[in-house]
């Protein structure tokens, strides 16, 4: 397979990734989350699935390490979630190849209905929802589906944050085990798109050069987070992520 070429420098593209990603960090600085799906749904309206991916892959996996080593409990969550870990960073890598195979619209459509999906549960909250019980068995098919899931779209979300929620830890625990498995599903990822030759030099650079915009975004997020209220901004972030959802399979479908 070929790397997604097109010219990413022109003025109209760099002005749009960049954008994205002041938009996506802003959120995270404002939420702690929602950066890697905010620039994986946007950039793939604009760029294709297949090169959003490529884009995403460094300002998602730098964003989401501070994240997960952070908050005194890496070495706890690692021994508690390791399985689930390793599986979804070895579904990545099997999934991945599918990618030669599979139509990118379809793909697409399936990040867009995860995007959907990732929205309304976020409205939901199912805070009544309690699996903490099932663990040692949920744990290993969680980190199947994810990396599965990931491997096809790029987006780490489903089911994994889903799962964290529903084992009720305590939030500064639950973000820091959400950011060491975005930040690992992003280096699996990374490795597995340029060994399926999907990642071209200039792709690779504009990813770096994201970083930018994305740290940029999340400086602002932080210095207006006590400014605005937490609960209105995170209920609009997922009704907003639920329409583009939709938006994104309408796309791929038509």
């Amino acid at each position: 397979m070929e790397p997604v070429f097109f010219d990413i420098w022109q003025f109209e593209k760099l002005v749009l990734i960049v954008g994205v990603f002041i938009v996506a960090g802003f959120v995270k600085g404002v939420l702690g989350l929602g950066l890697p799906t905010i620039s994986l749904g946007l950039l793939t309206v604009f760029f294709g699935l297949k090169g959003a991916m490529v884009l995403m892959i460094v300002p998602s996996f730098t964003t989401n390490l501070w994240q997960g080593i952070v908050g005194g409990r890496l070495a706890h969550l690692l021994k508690r979630f390791w399985l689930l870990f390793g599986l979804a960073v070895a579904a990545i890598w099997v999934s991945a190849r599918y990618l030669r195979v599979i139509d990118a619209d379809y793909l697409a459509a399936l990040l867009g209905l995860v995007t959907f999906l990732y929205g309304a549960i976020g409205l939901l909250t199912l805070k009544t929802l309690d699996v903490t019980q099932h663990e040692t068995l949920l744990s290993p098919v969680v980190g199947v589906f994810n990396g599965f899931i990931t491997g096809l779209t790029g987006s780490s979300v489903i089911p994994g944050t889903i799962y964290f929620q529903a084992l009720n830890m305590p939030r500064d625990e639950l973000i820091q085990a959400m950011g060491i498995l975005f930040s690992l599903s992003a280096v699996a990822l990374g490795v597995a798109l340029v060994n399926e030759n999907l990642v071209s030099v200039d792709l690779g650079l504009a990813s770096i050069a994201g970083l930018v915009p994305a740290f940029l975004g999340m400086w602002l997020g932080l210095r207006v987070r006590r400014r605005i209220s937490h609960v209105q901004f995170r209920n609009a972030l997922f009704a907003g992520l639920g329409v583009l959802g939709i938006f994104i399979t309408i796309q791929a479908v038509t």
